[in-house]
């Protein structure tokens, strides 16, 4: 029997939790909520949380080594799912858009760089863009479609 699909929620900045449990009843996947500090989560036999020491990266670290071809990780975090992509999983951001391999390197170059105007602008920067309703959409739609997929194969 194969692995049940299961999606790794890095929770502590996660704006679509609830989209992500409505999702996954709708697809009878397996939900592991992960960060540093308890969530609340729904009462769901396959709905967990999974708190991690306060140690850094942690949450990272738990993900990476649970992440496989039958996971779907929800993240903004790049380095982790560079470490997921390896792994075999399907990584989306919160807003819908998928890391993989053709577009991980460039995602990685891209936040190196970011990273190194922010620290020559000592403290001033401007961060993501607000989480929209579109996105909050695209993400609902994203999740469906990985589920539907990863399901068939």
């Amino acid at each position: 029997m194969s692995d049940p699909l299961t999606i790794l929620v890095d929770a502590d900045a996660c704006p679509v939790k609830e989209e992500v449990y409505r999702v996954a009843a709708r697809h009878k996947a397996h939900v592991r909520v992960v960060s540093n500090s308890p969530f609340r989560v729904p009462v769901s036999e396959r709905v967990k949380r999974v708190v991690v020491s306060d140690g850094f990266d942690a949450a990272d670290d738990w993900i990476a080594e649970n992440a496989s071809p039958s996971t779907v990780v929800i993240t903004a975090d790049i380095l982790l799912a560079e470490r997921c992509l390896k792994a075999g999983a399907t990584v989306l951001r919160h807003d819908g858009k998928s890391f993989d391999a053709a577009s991980i390197g460039s995602a990685i170059a891209t936040r190196a760089i970011m990273e190194d105007l922010r620290a020559g602008m000592d403290g001033v920067g401007g961060g993501p863009p607000p989480f929209s309703k579109a996105d909050r959409s695209n993400f609902l739609q994203a999740l469906d479609r990985v589920l539907v997929k990863l399901a068939r194969s």
